[in-house]
């Protein structure tokens, strides 16, 4: 016999999660929410460049391409009706030097399908009295780009979900689910206390975890889940004023958006990430890869110095795919992917997760079989 019960168990507390289970609260359902980690984001959604990104980059008929948009626009609204700090920097990625404008053209085109606001190519004059200490021949400006306190949005998510009446369970881990006549009846260990949890629906949102959580429940067809790679991003910070008013991308490439400059909500200046695959999770910062970002840097910020560069911290990105040549969508698995009835499964939301984190849940809760 169960413990207890519940409409909708969701797995994992980070920004997505937690905003899935503030829609669903907010509409009346019955929710609790397990996290393994003693509190919310501590893994993906604390360890990126806190950006809200404006869409420019995914094909239009894609997840991240429907989805940026929309929650970018959501976020701002959300953040400003409730004091959390957002910064509109704007974005400039730039060009620097002449074979890579074609480049920009094409992203201004792919922004302006998936309906990126106030896309503009800006050169010359122009660009240099937006930012005069920058080293480039053109760029694309993106008015709608910014930043958050994604710990301050994350808190406000958790406090409102919880307000609506979602039960959220810290150092609570997922271990097995086994299908019932009425659902499911899943393993919760709590501080190494099982109990017996029955539930209509299971929303797996746990990150990294996602894929090994899909194992472990009984319906799913085990050929359905994806396999899970890990792409590790690297962040410098500076002991040195940047110069700029905006956020500064190089082109993308490599499966990445380039080692990029992003301010934060308080002013101060921070690079990153770059790219590595690796077998194991892994948050150090190799300080002699400074000199590969010095290089990076440099060729839009010349009045850098090496040693300006400090090491800061790193974060590890859930991928389906071992390589930056194929496009990764948010992948998101319903009964006709994997078989299990009332199972929806979250597979690499990377970036632009936590920008579209609002638009992911109103679209995993219109989802036909979450009702």
């Amino acid at each position: 016999m169960a413990d207890a019960s519940t409409d909708i168990l969701i797995i994992g507390a980070g920004a997505v999660g937690l905003a899935i289970a503030r829609k669903a609260a907010l509409s009346g359902r019955d929710v609790i929410l397990v996290e393994t980690n003693e509190s919310f984001g501590m893994e993906t959604s604390s360890r990126n460049s806190e950006v809200i990104h404006a869409g420019i980059y995914y094909p239009e008929d894609s997840l991240k391409g429907q989805l940026c948009v929309k929650g970018a626009l959501a976020m701002y609204e959300f953040c400003n009706a409730r004091g959390i700090t957002t910064k509109n920097y704007g974005k400039l990625i730039v060009a620097t030097d002449d074979s890579q404008i074609q480049g920009l053209e094409s992203l201004k085109d792919k922004g302006e399908r998936n309906q990126v606001p106030g896309l503009e190519i800006v050169a010359g004059q122009a660009l240099s009295e937006k930012e005069p200490y920058l080293k480039a021949v053109a760029a694309l400006h993106s008015p709608l780009t910014g930043v958050v306190d994604s710990h301050g949005y994350m808190a406000q998510l958790e406090a409102e979900a919880e307000n609506a009446g979602a039960i959220i369970a810290y150092q609570s881990r997922f271990q097995s689910a086994v299908k019932t006549a009425h659902g499911y009846d899943v393993v919760i260990d709590g501080q190494g206390e099982e109990m017996t949890l029955s539930c209509r629906h299971i929303i797996n949102a746990a990150g990294h975890g996602s894929f090994q959580v899909s194992h472990k429940i009984d319906a799913m067809d085990a050929a359905s889940i994806p396999p899970h790679y890990m792409a590790k991003g690297q962040y410098f910070t500076t002991t040195k004023k940047a110069p700029f008013s905006h956020l500064i991308y190089p082109m993308p490439s490599g499966g990445g958006l380039g080692i990029h400059l992003t301010i934060d909500t308080q002013g101060g200046a921070r690079f990153g990430p770059d790219i590595q695959w690796v077998d194991e999770m892994d948050y150090s910062v190799n300080p002699a890869d400074r000199d590969k970002f010095y290089q990076l840097i440099s060729s839009y910020w010349p009045d850098l110095e090496p040693e300006d560069l400090v090491p800061a911290w790193a974060g590890v990105r859930p991928k389906i795919y071992d390589n930056g040549k194929v496009f990764q969508d948010f992948t998101i698995h319903q009964q006709h992917d994997h078989g299990a009835e009332g199972v929806i499964a979250l597979y690499a939301i990377d970036s632009p997760g936590l920008t579209s984190s609002l638009a992911l849940a109103d679209h995993v809760m219109g989802l036909e079989q979450i009702q």
